[in-house]
This record gives structure tokens, C-alpha cells and sequence, in this order.
């Protein structure tokens, strides 16, 4: 319909029909995450019956397999076979065609004990020495041949398995396995094939959207050392996770649409009934005189909102650091505009200097570049110490007074993640802190009027000198150093040489790919080659340390992992010979025995939330001396600078047992502390954001008859005999529980107490105990 000239139109009628239609669509949103919210719970139940399915279907294949083996073992005269291993490994060949490779050992496997592991290889050296210990059926392993030649191998003994004449080592094709898993429906979500870490790192094989939410636990499958990990469909929820309000947004939207599409079509309909008449333009003299209102641009900021929101995920920023997935949720850009936002910190607390230094990862150097003219831009000068632990960027900070630096870090986790840790002011970085830098992105306030000036700073020797010059073994002790191929690699076995010790390097070599083992000595299944190595130099002990060199692990000659609660007693002990009536500080995952044994040496003990921000926020307002988590990180405020650091407590823990006045070995003095009953960390796995409401509710209903409750950090019931810990993982969307008892019945009935008011919470909960 053409209108007259000079007639204007009036855009306000289309209103009601534009908010009617608006608000059609918006209910029907609503409704749509209605939807979602109330099918994620069945979601995540849908792809946890899949993972029992691939668990069942996989054990049901490596039963096949070994029966197989067996059966062909079987045929063969353990006595006759060991006195021409040659010609029954042909025989063995020839009944089992489908072996890639196939060896014979001997029963007292000697020959593995003094083999060059370099060579022979570390993790089949573990499997083979571990049927000694596994009831003769080791259990089954992947074995990589460099890209995607990856198999299965198998130990089978020779004979009865409790006096075995010898051991068949046997590796078959990995195939089946990879068609038993791609059998399985997942269900939306993803199944992951994992071996001997919980976490992922050694992920084998997926199956299904690569999109999908990754969850930290997995289940274990029988006779092996695999797990299957569930990744939950991600459900694209903006809403609160709530069917009710979603539902009332829905019929709200639906009905005031309708009603305004209602009351546009009715007066449509009224003024389409009533005759026309010519419309006069009366006053078109002033209609046309008059200029039309243009509205004035607005005024641009420096950087606006909307592109930070786009260019930077805020999942990255967690509770104690950020941390994401390069080219995913980390790029140059996010680190760009994390300098910016640090820098803007710095900026108004009148700061102008920060130390910035990285791991072995192999995203570090861009990452770390992109941050530091970040930095610059916002005018902040930058000392560049390249790759380092991060325990060295925080020593770096007191070294050239800055009281300012990050960590370009991925810490434990696997090779395609990095991070940031921060510290400004003297104070890492943690929750609010956190939370603010991304506000500070998100809401464009960044400053960006600078030039900083730029240096690269060497300052490993300084660091070196500095522990070396106050730390030294009184006598010489042969040490076995598991760097995992973490940056802690560069400088640990040169700093534990220069205070004494006889160092024999593992995986010292960096590489960010980890090529043997996932740098996290929490994780007993990375302790293995350790283990063997240490046991077969007949070392006195055994250390560990993650990627980026902030947390320590111990083992014996024995094998036996000192846990780091244990070592905290040790530690405590030392510090408090000197320093008398002192703070020690522990997190809320350590064992009960450590309070009384910190009493029992004169000291203060004070327990406090897990994270290593946190800690060392504790440690500044107490005046601690010593802290420490189960988790490996130790902090030595006693003749150190109260930061984590697991290079120097190893340096602290081999002065301690090189000076003992009574020349005990590491055993026996380990020997002299409580070792209760324990688990390690547990996890039950869940969607984003459901482990801190589950915590909500159970804080809120739980009961412990009998039992003090801590809920600093979680729930935590002590008795006498012992205690159980279930708290929310600020790192990833997880329940984690620890139990420790006097022995194993009260560990039981503890067990049994928090299983009932775990489920009488949630029902659905799958509890790995």
C-alpha cells in the first residue's frame, strides 16, 4: 500500500505484534531449557549405562584374549620350556598367530630386575615385576609403538601362579578392543578408553562427540589397568538450573504473547470495520519544516565488552588459577587480554613490574609472549625468565622485589591445557581475586595507554645458589629423580647433586608432550617406573614432582608411597625443633594423626581449605612456619619464602633423613610415623555446577552421630578412630572423598555411614566405594 506523500507512518502499532512475537519466542525458549534441565539428569544416566556397558563389553574381551593365551601356555612343560625358552617361544608363535610379539622370562624374572629399562622399557618392566605381586595375572596394559601402533600386552605365568617356572609376555592386536568400544552406543555423550590415570592424560581411545563434557573419573575395567571415562552431552542451559522457573518464564513468555498478538488482531479487525475518510494533512507545513531526530553515536570504549565476552571463555577462571584447553577455551588473545587485565590490577595498586615465566609445554612460548605485551600495553615492564618451575618465577618475585609474576603453567594437567598462576602484591591470586580479572575483560575495563619496557633475566643460578648455600646433605645419598618429562627436569637433578646427593634422572628430559607418564605424582599408577627404578639402582629413595615442579612425591625401596601427609609430619618435626610453639598449616584431605603429632612436637596445628592460593593466603595471616596439602605442595616459610615449592622440600626432606643422628635409613625413619588406613582421593563425577548444590544439600541435612564436623571446606566428620571428607572440586565439576581410619573395619563403617547420607541426598549418586 503506497502512502501519500509527505504522510508519515506510525511504527508504534507494529509494537504490540514485535513484544507479542518477542515473547512467543522467548516462552518457547524457556520451555525448550525446561527440556534440557529436566532430560540432564537422565542424559548423564543415559551415557552411565553405556560406560557399564563398554566397561562389561571390554572385560569380557580381555578375558577372551588371556583365556586364549593361557589355553596356548597351558600346552606347553614349564620345566622343558624354561631349558629352551627359544624353541617354546616357536611353539608358543605358532599357536598363537595373532601375537605381534612374545617372550619367555624366568620365574625370579632376575633378568628384568637388571635389565637397562631405557631399553627394555619401563612400563613393561612394571607389568612383568608386578605378576609377582598380582596373584600370577597381572593386569593387562597398552603398550604404544610410536603413532597409532598401540597393543595390548599380557603376562601369563608358566605353571601354578603362586610358584610359577617362568612368565610368557605376550602382545596382541588392539583392535578388538577399539570394536568392542565403538559397539557401544554412547548415548550422546562420549566414552573414553583411559589407562592408569584418572585425570585422562592417557586417554586410548574415544568414541563419540568430541564436544562432549569430559569428566574426571572413571571405571576401572576388571583385569586391566584401563578405565572408561563418561563425557556428558554438553546441553547448551543459560538458564538456572531450575525446571520450575524455566517452566513459569515458558508460560509467562506464551501467555503474554498470545495476549498481545490477541489484542493486535483485535484492533486490526475493529479499525478495518470502520468506513475511511479522506485524511487531511493540515499541518504538512510543519511536518516538513521540522528536522528529523537522529540519535548520537555512542561513544566507543578502548575496548568493548562485547569482544572480550567473545574472545574469552569464563570457565577458564577457577577457583585457585585459570586454566583451559589451547585453541579451544586458551588462545593468544585470551593471554593478551589477561595481561591487560593483570596489568590494569598492577596499574591502580600502583605496581609496575612483573616476572613472567613458563613450563615445558609446547604452547608455552605463545602463550607467555601474548601475555607479556599484554603487559606492556598496559604499561607494565616485564622480566622474562623463560622456562622455569613455577617455584622459580615465585622466587623471582622476591628476587628482583616485584612481589608480582605468573606461572605460564598447565601444572598436572594433560598436554593441551595451560594456565595461568598469579601473584600480585605479594599475594597469589584465588576466588574473588579470580573472578574479578575476568569482570575486568568482560566489562572492557582495561588499561591500554602504556609502553612497558621488556628483559629477559636468567635467574635459574640465583636460584639454585640460594637453596644450595643453606640446604646440605650431611652424607651422600643415591636418589632416583622422576621428572615425568615436566619442566622440573631443567634444574631438580642439578640442585639435589649440589647439595650432596648421587641423583640417577628419570624423564628428566622436558617435553611437552609427556611422552612416558603423566607428570602428577598424586596418582599412584605415575609412581610405577619410579618404583621399579628405584629398586633396581638400589637407591635410597625415590622422588617425584608434577609439571611445573610445585609439588613432591616419595617412594621407598620397599615401594611404598610416602604420602604427603606423612611427610608433612616429618616435615613438621624438623621445623618445630627449631621454631617451637609455630603454626603448621594443613589442608582438610590430611590424615587425623597429623594434628597430634604436630601437638606432640610443640607446634600449633591448624587445619584449612584445600588450594595452594589459599594456603598461602593462611600462611600470611598467620605467620605459619610450614604448610601443606595431601595433594604435594609443601610451603617452607621456616628459612624459605612460604611458597610452594617441590624442588626445595625435596632438598629439606634428604637433609632431614642425611642427618639423622641415629643413621637410619629412609624406611625406618618413615617407619616412626602413624600409617593408618586410608583411600586416596575418590571422585564422583557430575555436571557443571551440580557438585556445589549436592554440597548445599548435604551440608544441610547430613547427620554424624558421634563425630565432630569441620565445614571449612566441605563436610568433614571426625571420630576417634578415624574421619571421612566429601567436598566439591574447585578445579573440575567433581565430589572428592578421602577416608582414613585406624584399620579396616572403623574405614568400613565409616564408608557405610557417609554412602547412607550421600544417597539419602541423592539417590542416583554412583559412589566408587
Amino acid at each position: 500500500m503506497k502512502m501519500a506523500k509527505g504522510m508519515s507512518f506510525d511504527w508504534r502499532g507494529l509494537l504490540p505484534l514485535a513484544a507479542g512475537t518477542l515473547l512467543l519466542l522467548l516462552g518457547l525458549f524457556c520451555g525448550w531449557q525446561a527440556w534440557l534441565i529436566a532430560d540432564e539428569g537422565q542424559a548423564a544416566a543415559r551415557v552411565h549405562v553405556a560406560q557399564d556397558q563398554a566397561v562389561k563389553a571390554l572385560a569380557q574381551e580381555l578375558a577372551t584374549q588371556r583365556a586364549t593365551v593361557t589355553a596356548a601356555v597351558a600346552t606347553l612343560d614349564p620345566a622343558v620350556a624354561m631349558q629352551d625358552p627359544a624353541q617354546a617361544t616357536a611353539t608358543l608363535r605358532q599357536r598363537l598367530p595373532q601375537a605381534q610379539a612374545l617372550e619367555l622370562y624366568s620365574g625370579t624374572l632376575n633378568e628384568v630386575l637388571h635389565a637397562n629399562y631405557r631399553e627394555f622399557g619401563y612400563a613393561k618392566a612394571a607389568q612383568l615385576m608386578s605378576a609377582q605381586t598380582a596373584d600370577g595375572t597381572p593386569p593387562a596394559q597398552s603398550v604404544s609403538h610410536g603413532g597409532s601402533d598401540r597393543r595390548l600386552s599380557l603376562v601369563v605365568p608358566l605353571g601354578a601362579p603362586d610358584r610359577a617356572q617362568g612368565w610368557a609376555w605376550v602382545e596382541l592386536p588392539f583392535a578388538p578392543l577399539r570394536q568392542r568400544l565403538d559397539a557401544i552406543d554412547p548415548a550422546g555423550g562420549r566414552l573414553d578408553l583411559r589407562q592408569g590415570d584418572e585425570r585422562g592424560d592417557m586417554r586410548l581411545l574415544s568414541h563419540g562427540a568430541a564436544s562432549a563434557e569430559s569428566e574426571t573419573g572413571g571405571k576401572p575395567v576388571p583385569g586391566s589397568a584401563f578405565s572408561v571415562g563418561a563425557a556428558l552431552p554438553r546441553a547448551f542451559i543459560v538458564l538456572p538450573h531450575s525446571v520450575l522457573l524455566a517452566a513459569l518464564l515458558a508460560l509467562f513468555g506464551l501467555g503474554a504473547g498470545a495476549f498481545l498478538l490477541w489484542r493486535r488482531t483485535r484492533s486490526v479487525v475493529e479499525i478495518s470495520s470502520e468506513p475511511e475518510e479522506p485524511v487531511v494533512p493540515t499541518e504538512i507545513p510543519q511536518i516538513v519544516r521540522e528536522p528529523a531526530k537522529v540519535a548520537a553515536p555512542p561513544t566507543a570504549p578502548a575496548r568493548s565488552g562485547g569482544d572480550a565476552r567473545a574472545a574469552v571463555d569464563p570457565s577458564i577462571f577457577r577457583a585457585y588459577d585459570i586454566r583451559g584447553i589451547v585453541g579451544k577455551t586458551l588462545s593468544r588473545d585470551v593471554a593478551y587480554l589477561l595481561g591487560q587485565a593483570i596489568g590494569s590490577l598492577m596499574r591502580e595498586r600502583d605496581l609496575h613490574e612483573i616476572v613472567v615465566g613458563r613450563d615445558g609445554r609446547l604452547s608455552g612460548p605463545e602463550l607467555a609472549g601474548a601475555l607479556s605485551d599484554g603487559f606492556r600495553a598496559a604499561g607494565i615492564d616485564v622480566i622474562d625468565i623463560g622456562a622455569v618451575p613455577t617455584p622459580v618465577v615465585y622466587f623471582a618475585t622476591f628476587h628482583f622485589e616485584t612481589g608480582c609474576g605468573v606461572a605460564v603453567t598447565g601444572s598436572h594437567n594433560p598436554p593441551d591445557y595451560n594456565g595461568f598462576k598469579i601473584m600480585v602484591g605479594g599475594e597469589t591470586l584465588a576466588e574473588d581475586a579470580i573472578q574479578d580479572l575476568y569482570q575486568r575483560i568482560a566489562s572492557g575495563a582495561l588499561v591500554a595507554d602504556g609502553q612497558g619496557a621488556y628483559r629477559h633475566v636468567d635467574v635459574a643460578p640465583d636460584y639454585i645458589d640460594r637453596i644450595t648455600s643453606d640446604v646440605q646433605a650431611e652424607r651422600s645419598l643415591k636418589v632416583v629423580v622422576d621428572c615425568g618429562n615436566g619442566i622440573p627436569g631443567a634444574l631438580a637433578p642439578q640442585v639435589l647433586e649440589e647439595i650432596g646427593c648421587e641423583v640417577i634422572p628419570l624423564y628428566c628430559e622436558v617435553d611437552g608432550t609427556f611422552p612416558n607418564h603423566h607428570p602428577d605424582p598424586s596418582e599412584p599408577s605415575n609412581l610405577q617406573d619410579l618404583i621399579v627404578s628405584v629398586q633396581k639402582s638400589g637407591a635410597d629413595l625415590g622422588v617425584a614432582f608434577d609439571g611445573d615442579g610445585d609439588r613432591l612425591g616419595v617412594v621407598t625401596r620397599t615401594g611404598e608411597i610416602i604420602y604427603p601427609d606423612r611427610l608433612l609430619m616429618l616435615f613438621a618435626r624438623d621445623v618445630l625443633s627449631r621454631q617451637p610453639g609455630a603454626t603448621i598449616i594443613y589442608d582438610v584431605k590430611c590424615t587425623g594423626h597429623l594434628k597430634g603429632q604436630i601437638l606432640d612436637a610443640g607446634g600449633s596445628p591448624l587445619m584449612w581449605r584445600t588450594g595452594h592460593s589459599l594456603i598461602k593466603a593462611k600462611i600470611r595471616e598467620t605467620d605459619a612456619e610450614l604448610a601443606g596439602e595431601m595433594s604435594g605442595h609443601f610451603f617452607f616459610k621456616e628459612r624459605w619464602f612460604g611458597f610452594d615449592d617441590g624442588i626445595y622440600a625435596a632438598a629439606r626432606l634428604l637433609e632431614i633423613i642425611a642427618g639423622d643422628a641415629l643413621g637410619r635409613s629412609p624406611d625406618e625413619i618413615f617407619a616412626t610415623l602413624p600409617k593408618g588406613v586410608s583411600t586416596p582421593e575418590l571422585k564422583v563425577e557430575m555436571v557443571e555446577g551440580r557438585n556445589y548444590r549436592f554440597m548445599m544439600n548435604f551440608r544441610a541435612k547430613a547427620a554424624f552421630e558421634g563425630a565432630t564436623l569441620i565445614t571449612i571446606d566441605g563436610v568433614r566428620a571426625d571420630w576417634p578412630d578415624g574421619w571421612g571428607l566429601v567436598r566439591a572440586s574447585n578445579t573440575t565439576p567433581v565430589l572428592v572423598l578421602r577416608f582414613d581410619a585406624d584399620n579396616a573395619a572403623a574405614l568400613q563403617r565409616i564408608q557405610d555411614v557417609f554412602r547412607e547420607q550421600m544417597l539419602a541426598v541423592d539417590p542416583s549418586l554412583q559412589l566408587p566405594f
